[in-house]
């Protein structure tokens, strides 16, 4: 059996090789080997290389078509929405066009834009070295439900008559997406036909040209730019729709770090993370530059390697705890009912499983430490459960009496401070539903006012002049993810008063570590195995 520590190694060097791997991974993608071949030479016959055909400066032309049908072979059933005459492929531009809406559309169908790079002068049907590429501008999701004010049932807005007509809530409708992203790759590269990359590889068009192979320009659509919050729910009555066209040049590093991270987001959707999970993880990659997004990456990757060592070694602790002597019973029942309560809060606000998924793994271990903490056994008598309480002694009394001592001060201030904050949410916030109202506010109460509740203990601390008995180890890797989390705050979508509560955390912390140092540890007080330093078991001799 490994011990604790060889297993913590372990861990720590699995990481380690992960974190190395996956930067050897990334450079490979953001830095290309060209064609060695081609090194020194003007694209003339070089054997087994793939030339740029932009290299010979074309005149080129863009055109956007849209139509309801998937594959079209031919200009008719089509509209033209956007034609930019001697396109330059080194100048980003903005366009907004209005997009005529379809009755197929409108009935809940499918529009698609039809993305054509070609010959100035030429129609893209007419000319065989064209590009193209297909982008769905609907997608299906579950409109949001309309909030009301529960006493007096006024909607924030109208609903809209798209849901409305709808003959259940969680139908899923047709809705509009509003930006189109295009980009395309500038860099005059020259590829090595016999290792070409396969995720470039299935957006290029080869055609040969004398003694060389060309590869036509790389077009690419930017999904990861499509976001739920630029999405419209598609009326019956609308004609027209807004669409904002956007284009500019993409290097190959980038274009091929691009194609990984919407593969990526499109294998969560595979692997069941809803549309919302995945629309937080392009946020990310969206909304950050590159640099900001390589520390985001470290970051998340300590933050799961401190979450992991914080759950084994409170998980370890609590488990070999068998005296609750110095530790404040009411702040473990109230840190439980704090983080169940955030869990369900979190769940009701549909927010990201990279938030949820921790959250519910730290509502169950809390609910196991209040079953720890109250000596709690339950036994079966047929189908019924009968639940059982193990008793203090002395010393587990006057850390009672120190816990309902600190909890009889707070409750004074805390109990008028959250009922009258969920009156008032009643009046002028709206709501879902009165779950919606009473999971909110039981969390703006945890939010606001919980870590008050952490008090509890920091007195029991003050009382016994001892912080012995508290799980060090698993607070010094919380501590490191408390400060993630601050970082955190601001990258991953959240609830307000959730990313409020990282920053609140800290200040919890930094009086913990004032009692470290003011209590230092004495070796004659017991510790938090419930035994003191000078009563360990004598080591048994070994008989020759």
């Amino acid at each position: 059996m490994l011990s604790r520590s060889s297993f913590t190694s372990l861990v720590v060097g699995v990481f380690a090789v992960y974190v190395a791997h996956t930067c050897w991974v990334m450079y490979g993608i953001v830095c290309t080997r060209p064609c060695p071949a081609a090194a020194g030479g003007d694209g003339g016959g070089a054997a087994g290389c793939v030339w740029p055909y932009l290299a010979r400066r074309p005149r080129l032309q863009l055109s956007v078509y849209t139509t309801t049908r998937s594959n079209i072979g031919a200009e008719s059933n089509t509209d033209l929405v956007l034609n930019v005459e001697d396109f330059d492929i080194d100048s980003k531009f903005e366009r907004t066009v209005n997009v005529s809406v379809p009755k197929k559309t409108r009935n809940n169908g499918t529009l698609y834009a039809y993305i054509f790079l070609h010959h100035a002068g030429i129609l893209p049907w007419h000319d065989s070295k064209q590009v193209h590429i297909v982008s769905p501008l609907t997608m299906y999701m579950v409109p949001k439900p309309e909030e009301i004010n529960l006493l007096t049932g006024e909607s924030t807005t109208q609903q809209i008559e798209a849901e409305k007509q709808t003959s259940a809530l969680d139908e899923p409708v047709s809705h509009w997406r509003s930006r189109l992203t295009l980009n395309i790759m500038v860099e005059d590269f020259v590829f090595d036909g016999s290792s070409l990359p396969a995720d470039v590889h299935r957006y290029m068009k080869m055609v040969q040209l004398g003694k060389t192979v060309h590869y036509l320009p790389i077009l690419f659509i930017d999904q990861l730019s499509n976001r739920v919050k630029d999405l419209m729910v598609i009326n019956r009555s609308t004609t027209e729709l807004p669409l904002t066209v956007s284009y500019d040049k993409i290097s190959l590093g980038k274009l091929r770090f691009w194609i990984h991270m919407q593969d990526a987001v499109y294998s969560l959707q595979q692997f069941g993370f809803s549309e919302k999970d995945a629309d937080e993880v392009k946020g990310i990659f969206v909304d950050t530059n590159l640099y900001f997004l390589a520390l985001t990456f470290f970051v998340a990757a300590f933050h799961l390697l401190f979450d992991f060592l914080a759950f084994k070694n409170d998980i370890s602790f609590w488990k070999k705890k068998r005296s609750m002597i110095g530790m404040s019973t009411k702040a473990v029942l109230w840190r439980c009912f704090s983080t169940v309560v955030i869990f369900l809060f979190l769940l009701d606000e549909q927010t990201s499983l990279l938030v949820l998924i921790p959250a519910g793994i730290g509502a169950v271990i809390e609910l196991w430490k209040v079953k720890k903490a109250l000596k709690m056994t339950i036994k079966w008598q047929g189908l019924r459960p009968k639940i059982q309480f193990g008793t203090y002694n002395d010393s587990e009394k006057k850390t009672e009496e120190y816990d309902t001592q600190a909890m009889k001060y707070l409750s004074y201030l805390l109990y008028p401070l959250c009922i009258g904050g969920a009156c008032y949410s009643l009046l002028n916030v709206k709501y879902k539903s009165w779950y919606s109202w009473l999971i909110n506010s039981f969390v703006n109460g945890v939010y606001a006012f919980g870590f008050l509740f952490m008090l509890p203990q920091l007195f029991v601390n003050y009382k016994m002049k001892s912080v012995a008995h508290l799980p060090w180890k698993a607070f010094t890797y919380k501590a490191f993810n408390t400060f993630i989390d601050d970082i955190f705050a601001f990258i991953i979508t959240m609830p307000t008063s959730h990313r409020l509560a990282c920053f609140r955390d800290d200040v919890v912390f930094l009086v913990y570590l004032y009692q470290r140092w003011l209590y230092p540890v004495d070796k004659s007080r017991v510790n938090e195995y419930g035994e003191s330093y000078e009563e360990k078991p004598k080591k048994k001799k070994l008989i020759e």
